[in-house]
């Protein structure tokens, strides 16, 4: 871990009103076991359940939380880039605000952090309804097919990256097409990258809102976009 030496934690939160007084809870713990400079950004995307108004109520307890609103709904993409926007330290962990992910994960993450500038994650085994992982599986084949990438599954909602990655390159998606642009541009970029596995917890209230026609017509806009740019980049 010497090579921490300060960590900006990032959720968002859209339907997670059951679930953001543990999110911090967990964070809190979690980062203070580190013992490094840290912070927790949270970001209510205009929640319709009000989320960010508990988060609020907590961080007046606690200086190391900041939480900001979004107006409206903007998409999980625009919440996370207001997250690293808002970012101070070195380094930034990126994780949902639903509990499906583990908070501790950071620490094997952190290992990785010696020798590599972002390091993102693949569920060990997919938790979800046989759609969800058809829909899945076929995503990560095509980015895999025209990226010329072999990460298992690009768009896992828990990361670390260096913030000088942001400092270089350019994300454009405001939804989950997110993680895999990073990814991606990073690799472009040179940068280190490792993928790790990682277990998830299952999702017991509410419905997760990324894989919608919607956010589906989205990424496919998104991927040819960045393909077309990459390609054009490539041949000049």
């Amino acid at each position: 871990m010497n090579k921490i030496k300060s960590i900006s934690l990032i959720f968002p939160l859209y339907k997670d009103k059951s679930t953001v007084k543990l999110m911090i809870s967990k964070s809190l713990a979690t980062l203070k076991k580190i013992k490094k400079k840290f912070e927790i950004i949270i970001i209510d995307d205009g929640c319709p359940q009000s989320s960010g108004k508990i988060a609020l109520k907590i961080s007046k307890k606690i200086k190391n939380i900041k939480v900001i609103f979004h107006k409206k709904n903007l998409g999980y993409g625009a919440a996370l880039k207001t997250g690293l926007k808002n970012s101070k330290y070195e380094w930034i962990f990126m994780i949902d605000g639903d509990n499906e992910y583990n908070v501790n994960d950071i620490f094997r993450l952190i290992k990785e952090a010696r020798n590599h500038d972002l390091i993102i994650t693949y569920r060990y085994k997919r938790k979800y309804k046989n759609i969800r992982k058809i829909i899945s599986w076929t995503y990560n084949a095509i980015l895999r097919l025209l990226f010329n990438i072999n990460y298992k599954d690009i768009s896992t909602g828990s990361r670390l990256l260096n913030k000088k990655i942001i400092k270089k390159i350019h994300i454009n998606s405001n939804g989950p097409f997110i993680g895999a642009e990073l990814a991606i541009k990073s690799k472009y970029a040179k940068y280190k990258i490792k993928e790790i596995g990682i277990n998830t917890n299952i999702r017991r209230v509410g419905n997760g809102s990324i894989v919608t026609l919607k956010n589906i017509f989205l990424t496919l806009k998104e991927i040819i976009v960045l393909f077309v740019n990459i390609n054009l980049n490539i041949q000049k």
